[in-house]
């Protein structure tokens, strides 16, 4: 079996979660400047159904338009028009590229430094519109590897995103693991290139998936890790 030398992360809902500055209520705060109220109770259920319409690029290009369309989605959903839509869609995505707006999971910090100390090398792969070189300093992570899809022009599960963390790790597929919330993007994404994938459930939506952890504290141990003598 091929020594594990490097793993990657995906970043949204695995190491991060948004603040509350881009809870329901921002929503509400920015459609309340335009005279309109929304049902932030609606947001949940805006955000699934926009989810299930999102339709990625045919090719997989990264298209900052297309969640545009999702967050424009979301706020139609929770009772707002369809005139303003667009323009509140591009005031509440600011937002969604301040780094201080997302807050780590308790576990993040602490499972990154027992896998650093086991001398593995650490990634990161995110879709999204942020800058990510930006959102590891303000976050304080330690990581070797950094590719984001708007930067590198392609989403997950795009073989070239993956792969282009791999090279600036220097290690081959075989000898990484991959880590992510979402079983197509992070899970078989990684997989089709011949990656170790492992799914991150924090909400406990998947139990027929057979490599999945619940939170990230059991990761060292799912990956073969001796556990920490101190």
């Amino acid at each position: 079996m091929t020594q594990l030398r490097a793993v990657l992360f995906d970043v949204d809902f695995t190491l991060c979660r948004p603040g509350p500055e881009l809870s329901p209520e921002r929503y509400a705060r920015i459609a309340s400047r335009h005279g309109i109220a929304l049902d932030a109770a609606r947001y949940d259920d805006a955000r699934e159904a926009a989810a299930l319409n999102l339709k990625r690029h045919p090719e997989l290009l990264h298209d900052d338009t297309i969640w545009h369309r999702f967050t424009a989605e979301i706020f139609v959903g929770m009772g707002g028009p369809e005139e303003i839509a667009s323009e509140c869609a591009t005031e509440i995505e600011q937002g969604w590229e301040v780094s201080e707006n997302f807050e780590l999971y308790e576990d993040a910090l602490a499972v990154l430094d027992e896998l650093r100390a086991a001398q593995l090398r650490l990634g990161l792969v995110s879709n999204g519109i942020r800058d990510l070189s930006e959102f590891v300093a303000h976050h304080r992570l330690d990581v070797d590897a950094i590719v984001g899809s708007r930067a590198h022009g392609y989403v997950k599960p795009h073989p070239t995103i993956f792969q282009a963390a791999l090279q600036q790790l220097d290690v081959e597929p075989t000898e990484a693991a991959m880590v992510g919330d979402s079983l197509e993007e992070d899970v078989e994404g990684a997989r089709a290139l011949g990656m170790r994938a492992i799914l991150l459930d924090r909400e406990d939506r998947h139990p027929e998936i057979e490599e999945r952890l619940t939170d990230l504290y059991g990761l060292p141990a799912a990956l073969g890790l001796p556990r920490p003598t101190h």
